[in-house]
């Protein structure tokens, strides 16, 4: 199994959770550098230049997707990433993303992202985590925690990860929203 050169660590955190059979499976985490500069095909989205595509390399050499439009960014996933609805997903909020994609994995194959957006608004600056269902056909966010305020953020957006999106339909489920405090909001 190949993975990417930009691999820091790999199952960092190990959890052992009882499957509907009698195995467990491992959930653990690795986390993959995310520089724009150092991605690929950059693609200008109109003709004045503004915004952009560019391809980057994750876990295991899977395809990421990072899109910028209306100061706002897109990531998606895989061969196919354009035409997933996380492609068209992003905070209402003028945005940038952080350099550091955590991959959630079960049995180390992925199967959700937390990324962190750093956001700005007339009502001050912070920052969301962003959690993202890896699917075999689709990716779309699960959920998003406030990470400003909030020094248990990490671990529960792996919660989140790990308890939702696996399970999450991309076509028909909300956004699970959680505030500040940890508190769901939606």
């Amino acid at each position: 199994m190949k993975k990417s050169p930009h691999l820091l660590l790999a199952a960092t955190l190990a959890v052992p959770l009882l499957s509907s059979g009698a195995a467990a499976e491992e959930i653990s985490s690795a986390y993959t550098k995310l520089d724009k500069s150092a991605c690929k095909d950059a693609t200008p989205l109109d003709a004045g230049g503004i915004g952009g595509i560019s391809k980057c390399t994750g876990y295991d050499g899977i395809e990421v997707r990072v899109a910028e439009g209306d100061l706002r960014m897109f990531v998606s996933y895989g061969p196919d990433a354009a035409k997933q609805t996380a492609a068209e997903q992003t905070l209402p909020q003028f945005n940038t993303i952080g350099d550091t994609l955590e991959w959630r994995l079960a049995d180390g194959k992925p199967f959700a992202t937390i990324l962190r957006f750093r956001w700005d608004s007339d009502n001050g600056e912070g920052s969301t985590l962003v959690i993202t269902k890896l699917g075999k056909t689709d990716a779309c966010h699960v959920g998003y925690v406030t990470a400003t305020g909030n020094p248990n953020a990490n671990a529960l957006a792996r919660k989140v990860a790990d308890t939702l999106a696996r399970g999450f339909d991309c076509a028909n489920d909300r956004i699970h929203l959680y505030g500040p405090d940890g508190d769901r909001i939606d």
